[in-house]
């Protein structure tokens, strides 16, 4: 058996093993017979993993199999020349077929033409329709294309050679493709088409059958064909509502001079009929990829072919034929009508996809959640979750952890790169990343462009594509979009730098970008097409149903997956196989066999498995508490608080750059923290095999982290994040930038506890890895310093926040009902809180303040760096003292340096609102030894009618 590979069954074969988790240890262990048909499920109520098997899928297996034994009783003389011929492995063919494809198309044949012994006591359930439907389930790879050919030439050969059995067959074809990517694909489902399945896979037993399946009469079209006619805006004349008729001609064309037509839906988990009591949210839908007009409108046209032309009979298929439920215990609901399953865990075993690797360690520390490696799911670590879930300008940087993965993954794939160039492959290695919105996709795209990757191989705009995902959607659906020149302009660019014929070359510049954007797309990695230098896709969706990019080999997930379905549809786009190449393995029965060579893809952030195993069952849901309504009270309206809402805070420098070292304190960089090194492993779900893992690690790259190289990252980044602010020279600039990175990248001002990573290339990478939080620790000093101005940059939507406008909401947290407040309650989040608000209400009665608001829900918020992430801070509690002041109070019973680094920006956004005017007069403070100092603090501001800074926070220099 092969011991460093997942892949333990021939593709050709009905497989004989299978892996199955080991509860125990979320281990890979080897079990004796072929899966049952089944799919997990995650419920969020309990926490706990469910597996539903396929019962009536595991029956019909059963049937079939003893169908197939006993030599297919009821089958037509074409059907079993067919099946013959399938079956003959003498029979010179390109591509011989996959088990699953065998599988798939006996299992049709069986339900419409075996013998009624063969099917008793077995129903397929309806979708709710007045037509019939019949599910083959097929994992991504494993061959979907190739049965909807066999199933085409079963049909159309019968319905020819017995037109009498119109209920059975039929050679009126309609297939329904989900978008313009998969219709163009499945041209070469049309008899007459050049590179046509039906010779390519020798579907047809001899030349007579071949010609006789020419007369099949196929329709290929996306369901937005479906949708139906809109009435003209400046139409004069009403026409009225299309007639079903009218509707059934335009739909079909000369298809419609035909009845009793067969359906087709390729990827049909995006038609299914939603039941009344389905409640799924947009933001839901967005979530699981879905478009509920679409589903509907998809089986809508369907109904209105079927009342006027008749429908035998519906054939689907999908690797994930499921519907959403509304609820949240389960992620979907699968097909009722699925009578075959070959899943994703069947395909990877047979070696029809690449096996993914996920991190199964790493060299910092596990996260807190449920101590897996970070690096296994990124998004849901609070500092990268907070970053990219916000509206960001592309130059903001990426969270320090994700840069510090992008460095891991991009130090793999460049491995890869050289490995494919050595072998003389014409396209390269390609890096998919599947983030959380349009803003992380800038960022990510400004990151690889720009120079912050650390990799030069990945610093390279004409072979970095952000897929615009509306612009897309428009080319799937054939529409127009908006106009976006830069957009179109970086397209544009990379087809530029392609080598390619002028003539090919100005045919695609000739395009619109939608059409240009899908031409890119969907030829990624194909010689001599607009794709065949991509290196590296960025993606907020998950790409259009149908890509086949063969060379994704890395996959970096920055976004929030809350089921298993998710996962795999991302991994999905990753998974097909470069090439089919096989050696001979001993399988697990002791045969020897051709198995595919293994191939992988390494995947980063995609939680493969997503729960935490607590038993069985899990626990009942409690009853829920009480809650208390947190509202506006309009009354009060003389208690309202405004702000100024501050994006960022620009300043202007001095031109003679100076920093006091003796003032500036060290930054420490924790080993603990840092990602250097990480290990992947195959996996199947969550479980893997830990005796095939694989690493990667820093350390094995010295050349790439030298000093000089380091000095140069460090004062570009100074220089990006301060140039605005600077009114010299810009080569003084850089200069003086350069002299003041060297200074500290030198210093003892770096301290790095270990003694083991203190080594000269250690302690390079640790620094390398954290540049942003090395470089805004340097940066905050030089502002300290050298500011003479400080400019607020405002929100330009919502430039002003005020009290009046927070929204009702409710909450369980204990409360405090208020009087000096526009607020209804206080929100106590600890004993801390609930005083200062007892403290707050007196000082009201007393005429010390005016109001004050706990700052909970209102939108006030900071903005501020910190390990190289911009982060958002809610101070807690705004106060208009009697003197007319506005003081922001922050109470803190710990202190930290990230507290520090808030109240740094907190400083200088009352500085610069302050100086700008029009917003009166701020200042902040902070009471972090005892509660009762807070009333020092106030009375001390009270006393005083202009800015004073803080009494409570001593330590800083401000």
């Amino acid at each position: 058996m092969s011991q460093n590979s997942l892949i333990i069954s021939s593709p050709f074969e009905c497989p004989t093993h299978h892996w199955q988790r080991n509860p125990q240890n979320s281990q890979l262990v080897l079990q004796e017979g072929r899966r049952s048909a089944s799919y997990e499920i995650f419920d969020t109520r309990s926490n706990t993993l469910q597996t539903k098997e396929l019962d009536l899928v595991n029956r019909i297996r059963q049937r079939v199999n003893e169908w197939r034994e006993a030599d297919y009783p009821g089958v037509t003389a074409i059907t079993r020349q067919l099946l013959t011929h399938w079956y003959d492995k003498e029979t010179a063919r390109p591509y011989e077929f996959y088990f699953c494809q065998i599988e798939a198309i006996e299992t049709l044949i069986w339900y419409v033409e075996a013998t009624p012994e063969f099917k008793q006591g077995i129903a397929i359930p309806s979708d709710g329709g007045a037509w019939e439907r019949l599910c083959n389930k097929m994992a991504t790879g494993s061959g979907k294309t190739t049965v909807m050919s066999m199933i085409i030439t079963w049909q159309v050969l019968n319905a020819i050679t017995y037109p009498k059995r119109h209920k059975d067959f039929s050679k009126a074809i309609f297939i329904v493709a989900p978008g313009l990517t998969v219709k163009e694909r499945l041209q070469i489902l049309m008899p007459g088409h050049p590179q046509n399945y039906y010779d390519d896979f020798s579907l047809c037993p001899n030349e007579v059958l071949r010609q006789k399946l020419n007369q099949a009469e196929i329709l290929i079209e996306n369901w937005h064909s479906l949708m139906p006619q809109k009435e003209p805006e400046r139409s004069v004349v009403k026409k009225g509502k299309e007639s079903d008729k009218a509707y059934v001609r335009r739909v079909l064309g000369s298809l419609s001079n035909h009845k009793n037509i067969v359906i087709i839906n390729d990827e049909a988990h995006h038609a299914y009929r939603k039941p009344a009591e389905v409640k799924i949210s947009k933001k839901d839908a967005e979530e699981f990829g879905i478009d509920l007009d679409e589903a509907t409108r998809w089986v809508e046209g369907l109904d209105r072919i079927h009342k006027v032309k008749g429908i035998i009979r519906c054939f689907d298929l999908s690797a994930t034929p499921f519907a959403p439920t509304g609820k949240k215990t389960t992620e979907g609901a699968l097909f009722e009508w699925v009578i075959s399953d070959f899943g994703l865990y069947d395909a990877i075993e047979a070696g029809l996809v690449k096996t993914p690797r996920i991190v199964v360690r790493d060299s910092a520390l596990p996260s807190t959640k449920d101590l897996k490696p970070k690096l296994y799911h990124l998004y849901r670590e609070d500092e990268v979750r907070e970053d990219l879930n916000r509206k960001a300008d592309p130059h903001e940087a990426l969270p320090q952890i994700v840069q510090q993965a992008y460095t891991l993954l991009g130090a793999d794939w460049r491995e890869a790169m050289k490995a494919w160039e050595q072998a003389g492959m014409t396209s390269p290695p390609v890096m998919l990343t599947v983030c959380n919105r349009t803003e992380t996709a800038a960022r990510i795209e400004y990151y690889f462009n720009k120079g912050d990757a650390l990799w030069g191989e990945l610093q390279a705009p004409e072979r970095t594509l952000r897929v615009d995902s509306k612009v897309l959607d428009k080319a799937e659906k054939g529409e127009k979009g908006d106009s976006d020149v830069a957009y179109e302009a970086r397209l544009k660019d990379i087809v530029e730098s392609i080598k390619l014929p002028q003539d090919k070359k100005h045919e695609l510049l000739a395009l619109k970008k939608e059409d240009l954007l899908r031409a890119i797309v969907d030829n990624v990695g194909k010689r001599g097409t607009a794709g065949q230098n991509l290196q590296n896709v960025i993606s907020v969706a998950m790409l259009s149903e149908g890509w086949d990019a063969k060379n994704v080999t890395h996959i970096m997930g920055l976004r929030a997956f809350s089921s298993q379905l998710l996962c795999e549809q991302v991994i999905g786009r990753g998974l097909r196989r470069v090439g089919y190449d096989t050696q001979p393995v001993e399988c697990p029965d002791g045969v020897v066999r051709e198995l595919f060579a293994p191939e992988y893809v390494n995947i980063f952030g995609v939680p493969l498995s997503i729960f935490q195993d607590v038993g069985e069952g899990g626990t009942n849901p409690q009853p829920p508490k009480p809650t208390t309504q947190i509202s506006t009270i309009a009354e009060r309206s003389s208690f309202e608080i405004s702000w100024a809402n501050v994006l960022r805070v620009e300043s202007v420098l001095k031109e003679k750059l100076v920093v006091d070292w003796d003032k500036v304190p060290s930054i420490k960089l924790d080993p603990s923290e840092i990602h250097v090194s990480a290990d992947l492993a195959p996996a199947l779900g969550g479980a893997t095999d830990l005796s095939k893992a694989v690493g990667i690690d820093l350390e094995l790259l010295p050349e790439e982290f030298r000093m000089q190289k380091l000095l140069f990252i460090a004062a570009r980044k100074a220089f990006e994040t301060v140039e605005q602010g600077y009114t010299g020279s810009k080569e003084i600039l850089i200069q003086q930038l350069i002299r003041l990175s060297e200074e500290f990248l030198k210093s003892v001002k770096i301290d790095i506890p270990s003694l083991f990573h203190q080594e000269p290339l250690k302690k390079r990478i640790l620094i390398a890895l954290s540049m942003d939080k090395v470089v805004q620790h340097l940066v905050t000093y030089v502002h300290q310093a050298n500011v003479t101005v400080l400019e607020p940059i405002f929100d330009i939507d919502k430039p002003i926040g005020s009290t009046t406008e927070m929204r009702t909401w409710y909450t369980t947290r204990l409360c405090q009902p208020t009087e000096y407040s526009q607020i209804s309650h206080v929100v106590a989040d600890g004993s801390w809180e609930a005083y200062a608000a007892n403290v707050l209400e007196k000082f009201g009665r007393d005429k010390v303040i005016s109001s004050y608001a706990k700052n909970d829900h209102l939108g006030f918020n900071i903005y501020y760096m910190w390990n190289g992430s911009k982060r958002k801070y809610v101070p807690d509690f705004l106060i208009r003292l009697a003197n007319g002041k506005s003081l922001v109070l922050e109470i803190k019973g710990q202190d930290s340096d990230q507290n520090k680094a808030k109240r740094i920006a907190l400083d200088m956004w009352v500085k610069a609102v302050n100086q700008k005017g029009g917003f009166g007069t701020w200042c902040w403070d902070v009471v972090k030894e005892e509660p009762s100092y807070m009333h020092d603090v106030i009375v001390a501001h009270a006393k005083s009618t202009h800015y004073s800074k803080p009494i409570g926070e001593l330590s800083l220099d401000l």
